[in-house]
């Protein structure tokens, strides 16, 4: 039996078909492409000012919570300090010494109340008002790189 593990004939390189010149697009299709262009550039636009207004809304939230947290500080403050005053008439009245630990505590509260009161009024001040900048800004280029190319 003859040996038929001989090699397959050579086969001609395949040379791929010349590619066609660039087709100059119709009218309609540059209007296409511009109108194409034009919406996924709005998405883009919509989407950065959503991000901002987010990213704002949640600053105001945050600084809105502190701000609860220091009225409920100022709040205790406000009872330690009436309890301070009703141990400081009952010291009045009678021979105890225990009152100035409340007025201490209180002060403390009071501090707290502070801090936070001013964490909470930055957070907000610099929250608001919660307006896309950075979008109108792009807009804004965006509209005028428009008309530098319209009026060429």
């Amino acid at each position: 039996m003859p040996d038929q593990s001989q090699t397959p004939p050579p086969t001609t390189p395949q040379v791929p078909p010349p590619e066609p010149e660039p087709a100059k697009k119709s009218v309609a299709e540059l209007v296409f492409d511009v109108s194409e262009g034009t919406s996924s550039l709005i998405r883009e636009e919509f989407e950065l000012a959503k991000a901002e207004i987010t990213e704002k809304v949640g600053k105001i939230l945050r600084g809105s919570a502190v701000g609860v947290a220091a009225g409920a500080f100022a709040f205790l403050a406000l009872i330690l300090i009436m309890e301070g005053v009703a141990w400081l008439l009952n010291e009045e009245v009678f021979a105890g010494k225990t009152w100035p630990g409340f007025f201490i505590e209180a002060a403390v509260f009071l501090l707290i109340a502070a801090g936070a009161g001013y964490f909470a009024f930055r957070s907000v001040q610099a929250g608001a008002p919660p307006l896309p900048e950075q979008a109108i800004e792009e807009a804004k280029l965006t509209k005028a790189m428009l008309e530098k190319e319209e009026a060429k």
